[in-house]
């Protein structure tokens, strides 16, 4: 079974299992990237405030092209900025017998979808939810819009619970529904020789944080993700011994730093590579996301914490939180300080009680990997396949 897979640009979330994919027997795999321009790997983050390369491998093990982009503004954060008008022949002339597209919401994506409709099965990835709802008659007209757009799909592969509940509402019937769950690398982030912790207890020395307790935040600073939570955490929860570490840049980084002055338990140590991401976690005692978005749809942060074994609270507004979190942490609306402060309170005095929170984190990531990712695709693809085979019989 030959599947054209259809996204912008290599993701560091993504490029992996397709890789993994790749080596499944019985499956070929070629990735069209539409975003030409981002094969200059170094591209400038408005979220970080910075050039960002990622120093981690995103396009070897699988076979990809960058299709040729027109845009005169080429980029994903605009509709016009996809626009790839030999796309479509060039998967036809690849041999594609199913295609799977990330996203609807760029010129050459949706024409995707629509021209291979009917042709070969259209399978579609997308994490939205409709945590962020509105309302009134702009929303109204925007689920018509929707509705539309997912009548040029065969099957949506959801994340997870808000992304199902965002499907169904659109118009996907249960039946084209198949569940391929948000996922990280889990294994790079695993410390199977125990090098991860020496070095995070290094981390910590240089830090001045050794023997205290690590409240972290890592991620874009920025208003949905609602970095201030932090500072509120600090101002109810006066113990010596905590530390409020920030993780990374971005717009809200100044005015952060300006309101952390007075108290010197909160550290700033400024956006760290995919390789120094492990060790991040493990300066955490808890990981914090506290995203009021709009736009958090999932939290792929909360994966990677609870694959070095971290408690996690997240925020209600985190799409994947209801799923990643059951008895390993605590799921908070934003504006609820005093329930992070319970939390952490517990944490703090209850080493034990932290400890089974650590096992769990550990214990749950497990369902949520590459290799189900891969497996699901896999087993699906081999369904439809046979079925085709089926009725050419």
């Amino acid at each position: 079974m030959r599947l054209a897979i259809v996204t912008t640009h290599p993701i560091q979330y993504n490029a992996p299992w397709f890789r993994l994919l790749a080596q499944q027997q019985g499956v070929e795999v070629k990735v069209f990237y539409t975003w030409e321009a981002s094969q200059t790997i170094a591209k400038y983050d408005p979220g970080f405030g910075r050039v960002v390369e990622w120093d981690i491998p995103l396009l070897d093990g699988y076979e990809y092209t960058f299709v040729k982009n027109v845009s005169a503004n080429q980029g994903s954060h605009h509709f016009k900025g996809i626009d790839t008008p030999t796309l479509n022949s060039e998967i036809e002339q690849w041999g594609a017998e199913a295609v799977l597209v990330f996203g609807w919401a760029y010129k050459s994506h949706l024409a995707c979808l629509r021209y291979f409709k009917g042709k070969i099965p259209v399978l579609f990835r997308g994490d939205s939810t409709l945590l962020d709802r509105a309302g009134g008659v702009k929303e109204l007209l925007k689920n018509i819009f929707l509705k539309f757009v997912y009548r040029h799909i065969d099957y949506a592969l959801y994340v997870g619970t808000n992304n199902k509940e965002y499907f169904l509402q659109h118009g996907v019937k249960e039946h084209q529904l198949v569940y391929v769950p948000h996922a990280i690398e889990n294994e790079r982030f695993i410390d199977i020789d125990g090098d991860y912790t020496t070095r995070a207890n290094e981390w910590k020395r240089e830090l001045g944080i050794e023997g205290c307790f690590n409240i972290v935040f890592a991620g874009k600073l920025e208003p949905k993700k609602n970095p201030e939570y932090l500072l509120q955490l600090a101002a109810k929860l006066p113990a010596t011994n905590l530390r409020f570490v920030y993780v990374g840049n971005g717009i809200l980084e100044e005015k952060l730093k300006n309101s952390a002055k007075a108290d010197n338990r909160i550290l700033f140590v400024g956006f760290q590579n995919q390789q120094n991401m492990p060790l991040v976690y493990r300066l955490a005692n808890v990981f914090v996301l506290p995203s009021k978005g709009p736009g958090e749809t999932w939290g792929l942060a909360i994966n990677e914490a609870m694959a070095c074994g971290v408690p996690v609270i997240a925020s209600d507004k985190a799409g994947g939180a209801v799923d990643l979190i059951k008895d390993n942490g605590l799921i908070i609306n934003p504006d609820n300080v005093n329930a992070g402060v319970h939390y952490i309170e517990r944490l703090m005095n209850d080493s034990g009680f932290e400890q089974s929170q650590r096992n769990k984190s550990e214990e749950l990531i497990k369902q949520f990997s590459f290799q189900v990712i891969v497996a699901t695709i896999t087993s699906f693809l081999k369904k439809l396949e046979s079925d085709r085979k089926g009725v050419l019989n």
